[in-house]
């Protein structure tokens, strides 16, 4: 047997303050974009904004659906919304935030499954990375050089292809 361990380099800040000029943006950008955010069932409400490799801003949010799980997370909404609005740019760096109206929002999260999927498709689609900027309302943003360093044991075409 033979073992090993992966390692996710995180650059932590102490509050949104603390970040670059053009992340502070994007950031600010995805705080807003919660109010746009359709979640009655879950009251937890996600911002998303993108930076695409021309500069533009995207933001999506999240939308719920009463028939579970019909709802489209907010990273997912963005991505698709990126795709349509600007086909064949790729997605520089995503910054994610949230309010959860059953609780606090001071501390970073990070996308689902799914998400974390969709974005590894994304990173191998265009060939280069995402970074990620989490983060709540308050608190801590996390910064994540990669979002393929969230699932490193994603599936890819790779494996529809015959060999």
């Amino acid at each position: 047997m033979k073992e090993t361990s992966i390692h996710i380099p995180v650059q932590i800040y102490p509050d949104r303050n603390a970040l670059e000029a053009l992340d502070a943006v994007l950031y600010e950008s995805a705080r807003k974009a919660t109010a746009g955010a359709y979640a009655p069932y879950s009251k937890f409400r996600v911002g998303v904004a993108i930076r695409l490799e021309n500069g533009q801003i995207i933001t999506g949010s999240n939308q719920e659906n009463a028939s579970f799980p019909a709802g489209i997370c907010a990273e997912r909404v963005t991505l698709s919304a990126a795709s349509a609005l600007s086909p064949g740019i790729a997605v520089t760096d995503l910054a994610l935030t949230y309010i959860n109206e059953s609780g606090g929002s001071n501390h970073p999260i990070s996308p689902c499954g799914i998400c974390r999927q969709t974005l590894s498709e994304y990173e191998q689609r265009f060939g280069r990375s995402i970074r990620l900027i989490l983060g709540g309302f308050s608190g801590e943003i996390y910064v994540i050089s990669r979002a393929t360093d969230l699932l490193p044991f994603a599936f890819s075409s790779q494996e529809l292809k015959h060999h």
